[in-house]
């Protein structure tokens, strides 16, 4: 229910003081399935009629979801998160524009987005909790420890996992699109020219592709990784017969416990489809413990799905045993240096808050901005400005007090609800005991 059509016409009517309710729903999302009202107009720092109209306005344009079962409260959903990414995106100057759309998964919509310059790149929304895609938190360790979380969260840390796969394997000279920027749910990345190879009926030369692509798998195992999904549609063919691939948060690590199944699936998925496709049987084709000669270790550095934490121990033991005889040999090769700033950038995209409530001061920065004092809203450009998210009385207090002022005060209007209640539930029952007596008497009582 939560997942609407993406209309991005809304987008240009909506105020800084909109966005600014919007991010105090996502902060309040941290410990909240339904944000109460009271508390997102705390965070936001907006008065009480001001903060109703706007959570109003944006509840029409199924920005927001209401429910008020247990306490009126309100959540994210997939169409105000997207306007929460492409905001971010247009502050930074990453996008001006949102075209067609031209691809859909069962985790993910593909959007045409063009950038100030006028060069068309590709928007990913994660689309995780589909109908048909719902078993996803029992294939994938994304929560790991936790056990409980909703869908934008678990699309949240599917996105920053592409994201960092995707600029590992771009730094390592792989054939994926350019990674150009990420935000919660949403990855920007090049435009790839070109088709997916289950649109593509016939190739020129059906042993080349097919050679290609069995070295593609052997390289990304020699850098300790397994792709998973490497099938028709996650390939992408142009017409020169170059290949790039696509799709890579179900990656995992060389060291996974079913590695050998997951590559032995990946090698017999393009060999069945080559063979009922293209008529094409090739009888070489690698295998994992025979072909693979791991050199680098990807997963190490992106902590990919079924890596621990004992196997890098282990490893650093070993090579600090080494060390000390390679003293003497030559400096670091170039291809060193580039792994080296490629495990840099791996671990800045790392150190990124995933929580969906701890939004980042950047998002934050970007998206609530003002024009002048008078409007009531503080200026939050500045880094130092970060109490702007609360008003000027609340500003000291941490978000543990302001949730837990909220909760008493929720709790007190329910109590004084129930006392008003029982009184009239009491002088209901009085009226009536009353009127019985009176006619029992034979008096008019109360006609």
């Amino acid at each position: 229910k939560q997942i609407m059509k993406f209309d991005v016409e809304v987008l240009r009517y909506l105020s800084a003081h909109e966005f600014r309710v919007l991010v105090a729903v996502e902060m309040g999302m941290k410990n909240h399935e339904m944000v109460p009202t009271e508390l997102i107009e705390t965070i936001s720092g907006l008065k009480h009629a001001l903060a109703y109209r706007l959570i109003g306005n944006l509840h029409k344009h199924k920005l927001l979801s209401h429910e008020s079962k247990i306490y009126d409260g309100y959540k994210l959903t997939f169409l105000g998160y997207d306007f929460l990414a492409l905001k971010t995106f247009v502050n930074r100057g990453t996008i001006s524009g949102v075209g067609r759309k031209i691809g859909v998964g069962k985790e993910s919509d593909i959007y045409e987005v063009v950038n100030e310059n006028g060069d068309s790149m590709v928007l990913k929304l994660h689309r995780l909790g589909r109908i048909s895609f719902r078993r996803v938190k029992e294939k994938r360790d994304y929560l790991r420890h936790r056990n409980n979380t909703n869908w934008l969260y678990f699309s949240r840390l599917s996105a920053m996992r592409e994201f960092a796969y995707m600029q590992a394997l771009h730094d390592r000279n792989f054939p994926v699109p350019i990674p150009h920027d990420s935000n919660r749910h949403c990855i920007v990345m090049s435009y790839v020219p070109g088709y997916p190879m289950c649109q593509v009926r016939s190739l020129r030369n059906s042993p080349e592709i097919y050679g290609k692509l069995m070295d593609l798998i052997v390289q990304l195992a020699d850098h300790g990784l397994i792709h998973c999904d490497f099938n028709e549609f996650n390939i992408m063919v142009s017409d020169e017969d170059e290949i790039t691939m696509i799709d890579f948060p179900q990656m995992v690590s060389i060291d996974h416990k079913d590695a050998e199944m997951y590559f032995s699936r990946d090698v017999q998925c393009v060999r069945t489809y080559f063979e009922k496709r293209y008529h094409f049987v090739s009888d070489e084709y690698p295998t994992l413990h025979e072909d693979i000669n791991v050199h680098t270790h990807i997963d190490r550095d992106i902590e990919a799905s079924g890596y621990t934490k004992e196997e890098e121990d282990t490893d650093d033991d070993d090579a600090s045993a080494t060390a000390s005889e390679d003293e003497s040999s030559s400096g670091e090769s170039g291809d060193d240096d580039t792994e080296s700033d490629s495990k840099r950038s791996i671990e800045d995209c790392k150190s990124e808050q995933i929580s969906l409530g701890e939004t980042d001061l950047k998002s934050a920065n970007d998206l609530l901005q003002t024009k002048d004092e008078s409007s009531n809203v503080s200026n939050v450009d500045d880094p130092q400005s970060v109490s702007s998210l609360s008003t000027q009385k609340s500003s000291d207090m941490s978000f543990r007090e302001i949730d837990m002022r909220v909760r008493k005060k929720l709790r007190e209007k329910q109590r004084r609800q129930r006392m008003r209640t029982a009184r009239k539930r009491a002088a209901r029952n009085n009226s009536r005991q009353k009127l019985a007596v009176d006619i029992q008497g034979g008096k008019p009582g109360g006609w």
